[in-house]
């Protein structure tokens, strides 16, 4: 599995909330189908993103660590890390998402892996977590095959807090990793092999 050429990984910046917010709202609609209503799917759901990233990204935050990916000229993926989140469970991978057409290519794999160097290098702990709907069984098994253990089930907040963008009572994972640093030598691996392919 090779990630495919032209890929453009950095760090985020105000500029990026429109294309990040897109991003995020479209994987909603392909993921969260079943686990949030259909009305708040099909609804204004970009807007309501935006509002969401314009905050997170236009705000100087540094316990919050976002990177972005383009290939070409549009955003094909994100990671947004909130760092020493948990004082036991450790820094929170909060977003996670890879455009539809970029499914399996790597690049939610190279993205683990960058978070996980953010959280070795700026956090207090090496440990990382994130919640994960179980409903979805492919970002479990995918989760899984990088080490991360699910320790806990909950249900899911509402998002922003209104009970009706649920449908039913969904529910989630806790899935972590006691120390990320194994991940983060995937992304040293990764950089040293596109260093020699130059």
């Amino acid at each position: 599995m090779e990630l495919p050429e032209q890929l453009t990984f950095r760090v985020a910046g105000a500029a990026d909330a429109a294309g990040v917010a897109a991003l995020h709202a479209d994987s909603w609609r392909r993921n969260y189908r079943g686990a949030y209503s259909d009305e708040y799917l099909d609804g204004d759901l970009n807007a309501d993103r935006l509002t969401v990233w314009t905050a997170r990204l236009g705000a100087c935050d540094p316990t919050r660590h976002t990177i972005v990916v383009h290939e070409g000229d549009t955003m094909v993926g994100f990671v947004h890390v909130v760092l020493d989140d948990d004082s036991h469970w450790g820094s929170l991978v909060d977003n996670l998402h890879v455009g539809h057409s970029l499914k399996r290519r790597g690049v939610g794999t190279r993205l683990m892996a960058m978070a996980a160097g953010a959280v070795v290098a700026k956090s207090a702990s090496p440990a990382m977590y994130l919640w994960v709907l179980e409903q979805n069984a492919a970002a479990r098994a995918f989760y899984r095959s990088r080490g991360g253990v699910e320790v806990e089930r909950a249900r899911v907040a509402a998002p922003g807090g209104l009970p009706g963008r649920l449908s039913g009572s969904p529910a989630k994972f806790r899935v972590v990793w006691a120390d990320a640093t194994p991940l983060s030598c995937h992304e040293k691996a990764a950089m040293r092999s596109s260093e020699r392919a130059r």
